[in-house]
């Protein structure tokens, strides 16, 4: 997990990916759950979101419980953890939604919302991720 991307609240306001282009803000994507369930950003409006992204096998996988408890404390106050499963750093999580979710829950009782595996670089990443870096430069893009 040493590949976290935090996207706070400013991420959350309305920007412009192009001047050309229709006007994007982070509530015209969509993620799924872990469980395959549609997962739009909209329903974080309001709210600010800790994008992480997420790896089992990772040397920081520990950081689940940090996650959890930062989750725990501060959901009631508006702040959601959204984990991002990813195997694009290293083959760090090879596992299958199934399997990342029952680690996630066995191992460190996680029930903070976490999406399908997604890349997050490169071409194939998710358009989020995509938009994301366009948006906000370097400092936005997943790097190892």
């Amino acid at each position: 997990m040493r590949c976290i991307l935090v996207i706070l609240a400013s991420v959350l306001s309305a920007m412009t990916v192009n001047a050309g282009e229709q006007s994007k803000n982070a509530y015209d994507f969509s993620f799924k759950t872990i469980s395959g369930e549609p997962l739009p950003f909209s329903e974080f409006r309001g709210k600010l979101v800790m994008v992480v992204n997420t790896a089992s096998e990772c040397g920081f996988t520990g950081q689940y419980k940090n996650l959890q408890t930062v989750w725990s404390r501060y959901r009631d106050k508006g702040f959601v953890v959204l984990g991002v499963p990813s195997n694009d750093f290293g083959n760090q999580e090879p596992g299958e939604e199934a399997q990342i979710k029952s680690f996630c829950e066995v191992n460190f009782d996680v029930d903070f919302p976490l999406t399908s595996k997604v890349h997050v670089t490169g071409d194939d990443a998710h358009p989020f991720y995509r938009w994301a870096s366009d948006e906000m430069g370097f400092l936005a893009k997943p790097r190892w």
